[in-house]
């Protein structure tokens, strides 16, 4: 049994506390909205996951040094805008050699870090940091559907020990030392789920949305190459399994937000009616960024960015990047 410690009390959160509880290990979670630990710790549900139980052993907690002191990992869900201060508030109890385990997906727009280095950078200590990305929404974990992902991180040792932690009957785990690669294909992937849902709310068809994916994964992976990241972590579970299934699926936040961008409707209008985080769209300053620092062409990440941070006809980028020059694959 591992003596667990959740910052960040979301759906991600809340789904993977809950598995960790029921494959049992002792978990505890903290929120920095205090209103969620009286609510959550009363009718131990989560209004964004229903017909989910939280375990009774799961205890809650409004005072960060109890979810970190002691605990064999420390995992941080919370939204990636909020990765730095949280490490930041934990970092005074966190202790050296500590496996910090990250589910947030994201790129920091100052920095250009990855959340895995923005914590290392914050915390100031020598921890075991792993990053757990794939295709894993948190509404199915919360129903135990069986679902893949991979433990990334270049300590081996630790990657093993977080995979053996949290693979169980549900959830299978794959190791990878390609952290870079790992977190960068769980930040762009968000941006091009954000133009599948466009597509699909402008009322195009499969094959619209089939091309839109298999050419937003030739612009991470020529991205990631030039970052340093293997081209084998694209075609893999953090690539392409967490592409597609953000692109797809009902419970995509960043599908639904371009569903509805696409359908007319505003970035502030999509954003409320989602009602939670949209990862892409925090995603996209980062990634302009790091396609100029690098000279790699990254059309359907723009065709977005000018969508949410000009206002842009989603129909009049789907024909620029159609009348683009015509080219080999």
């Amino acid at each position: 049994m591992a003596k667990i410690g959740v910052l960040g009390a979301g759906t991600w959160g809340m789904a993977l506390s809950r598995m960790l509880s029921n494959t049992g290990h002792e978990v505890t979670v903290w929120s920095a909205i205090e209103k969620e630990v009286d609510t959550f710790s009363v009718t131990r549900k989560h209004p964004n996951l229903p017909g989910m139980i939280i375990p009774e052993e799961i205890a809650f907690t409004k005072n960060i040094e109890q979810v970190v002191e002691d605990k064999d990992i420390v995992l941080f869900a919370v939204p990636s805008v909020f990765v730095r201060s949280t490490a930041a508030k934990a970092s005074a109890y966190i202790r050296p050699g500590q496996i910090i385990v990250d589910v947030a997906k994201g790129i920091e727009p100052d920095t250009l870090m990855t959340l895995s280095e923005v914590i290392a950078d914050e915390i100031k200590k020598p921890v075991r940091i792993v990053a757990l990305s794939g295709p894993t929404h948190a509404e199915e974990v919360a129903k135990d559907i069986p679902t893949a992902i991979v433990s990334a991180s270049e300590d081996e040792e630790a990657s093993v020990y977080v995979q053996e932690i949290f693979m169980n009957t549900c959830m299978r785990v794959y190791t990878n030392a390609d952290v870079k690669g790992v977190e960068l294909c769980g930040a762009l992937k968000n941006i091009i789920a954000l133009a599948a849902g466009m597509v699909a709310g402008m009322g195009f068809g499969d094959n619209t949305k089939a091309a839109l994916i298999t050419r937003g994964m030739a612009e991470m992976s020529r991205l990631g190459s030039a970052l340093g990241a293997h081209a084998s972590t694209f075609a893999g579970l953090a690539g392409i399994g967490d592409l597609i299934v953000t692109c797809t699926s009902v419970h995509s936040r960043n599908n639904k937000a371009g569903y509805l961008m696409g359908q007319g409707k505003s970035v502030d209008e999509a954003v409320k009616e989602v009602g939670m985080v949209v990862e892409g769209i925090n995603a996209i300053p980062a990634a302009l960024t790091l396609g100029k620092k690098t000279g790699v062409e990254l059309p359907i990440i723009e065709g977005v960015a000018k969508v949410v941070n000009e206002g842009a006809d989603p129909r009049f980028i789907v024909k620029m990047l159609m009348e683009r020059e015509a080219r080999a694959e």
